[in-house]
């Protein structure tokens, strides 16, 4: 007599739910730092491994484009962090020109508080680095790393909360780490430029005019714009300034909204949402792979002791905490913004924790503060460790802090 299959048989029937639920958790918030976290965990693994070598040979190979005999020779690592880094900054600045045209940006009232927060929280964690380091020049140069907040992972901790967390304070941050990557391209292009080429320049502006020419003649095709940004992006290269600004020029150059034009035919908004899923799910894991490995064996006191190691931690743990909630509540008190609705002070408190989150952006400064190995080991330790300690402070904060009543 055959058995008819009980309850716990049908169990285990696959009907795609599981699936579904893989899909739904990639699409959202949380879901998109995934592969960035998974990206550095195996960067980890491979640098405490007997395969140590295997990623150092990888990027160490050098990859040579030759068109008619003019063309660039890098080894796979500056292809990373100069080329494919700059589809992450052309994403940043679409999502800037997004958020500044309709978005939260656009809003005078709704945009003091981010902005507050922003401008204490890339001051302070400065100020704490230069302290530690004010007396050696070279590594004084890194001020900036602790400056900057990670927006995939920063937001992924606030969404893994889920209704816990208002939208109020969701948006804050949210806001905070646009306007602070908006404040980091500026430092970039002011002081982590090297000799500039006279040449070089005059051609990136050649190429930036014949953008701003499509743009003012109503040209909507995005192939044009691509093929020329290229273009910008060697020239950019070539001349002394970084190349992933290229990115953010072509971004602001893209053709805005005509007022009756549909949002899903609008030029930036297609393209944002073409590259979104490249960036989350190819750019910034292969640039995590290739930046972010640590070897724990070689870690000593030292390391840790070390003024580059303490500015970093501190700065990301303490300065940005401390510089986005005082700058914050410095502009509710002069009456500059309000507090979001339904939202209590730990709320916000906890948030301005989550910003010491700086991964992705604070180890790209790293790279450029600092050329050669000397200092990556110091920078990397200081980015993990201080990215780490904000997440897990930050999401216990949220997790034990209440909604203010409704008013």
């Amino acid at each position: 007599m055959q058995r008819r299959p009980g309850r716990k048989a049908r169990a285990f029937c696959y009907d795609g739910s599981g699936m579904k639920r893989l899909k739904a958790l990639l699409r959202s918030e949380a879901g998109s730092a995934l592969p960035l976290l998974l990206a550095a965990v195996l960067a980890l693994l491979f640098a405490n491994s007997p395969f140590d070598w295997v990623p150092d040979r990888l990027l160490a190979t050098r990859l040579t484009i030759d068109v008619g005999g003019a063309g660039l020779s890098k080894p796979l690592l500056l292809w990373i962090n100069d080329g494919l880094m700059a589809t992450f900054f052309l994403l940043v600045g679409l999502e800037i020109k997004r958020e500044v045209l309709e978005g939260e940006l656009s809003r005078p009232a709704q945009v003091a508080l981010p902005i507050a927060g922003a401008i204490g929280g890339m001051v302070v964690p400065a100020a704490i680095y230069a302290a530690f380091n004010w007396n050696n020049p070279v590594t004084l140069h890194g001020w900036a790393i602790p400056s900057a907040t990670d927006i995939a992972f920063a937001v992924a901790v606030l969404a893994s909360l889920g209704e816990r967390v208002p939208r109020g304070v969701k948006l804050f941050l949210l806001t905070l780490a646009i306007v602070d990557d908006l404040a980091s391209i500026v430092i970039i292009a002011i002081f982590y430029t090297s000799e500039l080429s006279t040449i070089s320049l005059v051609l990136a502006s050649l190429c930036i005019a014949i953008l701003l020419t499509f743009n003012l003649a109503g040209l909507r095709r995005i192939g044009p714009y691509l093929l020329v940004g290229v273009v910008l992006w060697v020239c950019v290269l070539e001349s002394g300034v970084h190349a992933t600004l290229a990115g953010v020029v072509l971004a602001l150059c893209l053709p805005l909204a005509y007022p009756s034009e549909a949002p899903n035919k609008r030029p930036y908004l297609r393209l944002e949402h073409a590259l979104a899923p490249w960036v989350s799910f190819l750019v910034l894991p292969i640039f995590a792979f290739a930046n972010a490995g640590l070897s724990l064996g070689g870690l000593t006191m030292g390391m840790v002791r070390d003024p580059v190691t303490l500015g970093i931690v501190l700065g990301l743990f303490l300065g940005k905490q401390l510089g986005i909630a005082g700058g914050a509540a410095l502009a509710i008190s002069l009456g500059l913004a309000q507090r979001p609705r339904r939202t209590s002070g730990l709320q916000l408190y906890g948030a301005s924790i989550c910003g010491g989150i700086g991964f992705t952006m604070s180890l790209f400064i790293g790279t450029l503060a600092f050329e050669g190995d000397e200092h990556a080991s110091l920078v990397r330790l200081g980015v993990l460790a201080g990215s780490l300690l904000s997440a897990a402070t930050g999401w216990t904060v949220l997790r034990l802090a209440r909604s203010a009543p409704a008013a």
